[in-house]
């Protein structure tokens, strides 16, 4: 049979394929081995790479950065659907200097270490751009998918930043690249111009998200598959509109997806677990093609300023530039240390890496090796640690499990009313209480308890015990007296 391009494309996507389906099976046992499961998948990657034993050749490093880009706008876009609209009152301000000053001052560190390391200063450079901003999926993967419960101010603090501090990585690598290839703004031009293109990234994001809140409430769409598709598609004309416009396109991104989520509509855990699938294939398949660039003849060269600089960006960089930017905001110490340690690196150091290289900028992968190391190591010493540190310093709050079976709504239209989920706590009023002896407000009602690992129908002689995760069906005005029985809504 000849090998022609349908043929060659089978293959691909069979390798593809039983690559990823090999990465979800074993990744739970990994992870319990202390090693993330984007980790395995670069590994995965490397071995199925041309120097590894699946000999798939692949250096098509376009393809690759326009892969990527649309895997980050994808990643972004589920950090920002579900993150609170009241994150933004009580971390903002830390938030914001962090995604911003700590970004160029982490890249500033950075090129300094890998300077003092022996590399070359257009090399030192660009890596400290390229790895300065941390990752939104690893970040929101851990802390969110990991069952680790921070104390509320941290949590988010980590999250917002996440979230927000690629624009700022992706601003500076670009005009290191440029001025690499003798095209880079001056100084005073890159002064106005960050901050112009964040101006118009949080713009182009407010307006996009408002109207696409908008359009979701007054249109009816035929099938629920259509909300993911359109949610999809608003998340890239958001990321194309800023770009246009010489905007921050990833700024944009995460404040569409912000201002779209935090609001009565359709569909709405549904579209939260579909991105939230979409952002970690996203992420997985980042990390395996960034197995399949590398070539690990060329990387020994750069294994030990490699293993060097991860070192130094973890314990040098990023505690200087967190312990500058947020000493103002009163963090406790303990909290300072965590936040320290939690700037994991991803799938973004990935992408912009991959520029340089697309441009053709000299030293390009010199530093793209580099950065390799750097993303293992991150994510296999801070990564594995992050939920073991934040025991050991005791900035876990204590919150009710999760409950074993979880109830969803889907609609294709806006319904009134809303379901709420409570754990009855043993000091709540309506523990050890019949159903028929506790009043609800007209209209509601619980519908559902989930009891260790069965499901009760609720009845009137049913007795609400500790422990027990109610449903409970009301309109939104009896929401607050509904909770004076129940305790705060989970």
């Amino acid at each position: 049979m000849p090998f022609t391009e349908p043929v060659a494309t089978a293959v691909l996507l069979v390798v593809f394929g039983l690559l990823l389906g090999i990465c979800v099976v074993l990744g739970r046992w990994f992870e319990r081995l202390g090693v993330p499961i984007a980790l395995l998948s670069l590994v995965l990657g490397m071995l199925a790479g041309s120097e590894g034993i699946g000999g798939v050749a692949f250096a098509d490093y376009g393809l690759a950065y326009r892969l990527g880009t649309a895997a980050l706008v994808l990643i972004l876009f589920d950090g920002g659907l579900n993150t609170p609209l009241v994150a933004w009152r009580k971390a903002i301000a830390p938030a914001s200097i962090l995604a911003t000053v700590g970004v160029a001052l982490t890249a500033g560190l950075c090129a300094l270490g890998a300077r003092l390391l022996g590399l070359p200063w257009p090399v030192a450079l660009l890596v400290g751009a390229v790895v300065s901003s941390t990752d939104a999926a690893a970040v929101f993967s851990i802390l969110r998918g990991g069952g680790i419960r921070l104390r509320e101010r941290l949590g988010l603090t980590l999250e917002l930043e996440s979230g927000g501090n690629d624009p700022m990585a992706v601003i500076l690598t670009a005009a290191v690249t440029a001025s690499l290839l003798g095209e880079g703004p001056t100084g005073w031009q890159l002064a106005w111009s960050v901050p112009l293109q964040l101006v118009i990234g949080l713009l182009v994001g407010l307006a996009t998200g408002t109207l696409a809140r908008a359009i979701v409430s007054r249109v009816r769409l035929t099938t629920a598959g259509l909300f993911p598709a359109f949610t999809v598609g608003l998340a890239f004309f958001a990321y194309g509109g800023a770009t246009v416009v010489q905007g921050s396109g990833f700024l944009a991104v995460y404040v569409a997806a912000l201002v779209f989520g935090n609001g009565p509509l359709p569909y709405h855990q549904g579209l939260r677990r579909i991105h939230d699938a979409l952002a970690w294939l996203s992420q997985v398949s980042m990390f395996m093609m960034l197995g399949l660039l590398v070539f690990p003849y060329d990387l020994v060269p750069k294994i030990g300023i490699g293993l060097g600089l991860a070192a130094f960006l973890t314990v040098v960089a990023r505690p200087v530039a967190v312990f500058l930017c947020v000493l103002p905001f009163r963090f406790p110490r303990r909290e300072l240390v965590y936040m320290s340690w939690v700037g994991l690196r991803g799938s973004v150091p990935i992408i912009l890496a991959t520029y340089p290289v697309l441009r053709g900028a000299p030293y390009a992968m010199d530093a793209f090796n580099v950065v390799f190391f750097i993303v293992v190591i991150n994510a296999l010493v801070p990564g594995a640690t992050v939920r073991w540190l934040a025991r050991k310093l005791g900035l876990e709050r204590v919150e009710p499990p999760a409950p074993p079976a979880a109830l969803e709504i889907h609609s294709m239209g806006r319904l009134e009313g809303e379901v709420l989920w409570f754990y009855i706590d043993p000091a709540v009023a309506v523990c050890d209480v019949p159903l028929s002896e506790i009043y609800f407000p007209d209209g509601a009602a619980a519908i559902l308890v989930v009891r260790g690992d069965s499901l009760v129908a609720p009845r009137g002689s049913t007795t609400l015990a500790a422990g027990d995760h109610v449903y409970v069906c009301c309109r939104a005005e009896h929401r607050a007296e509904i909770e004076l029985l129940f305790g705060r809504a989970q």
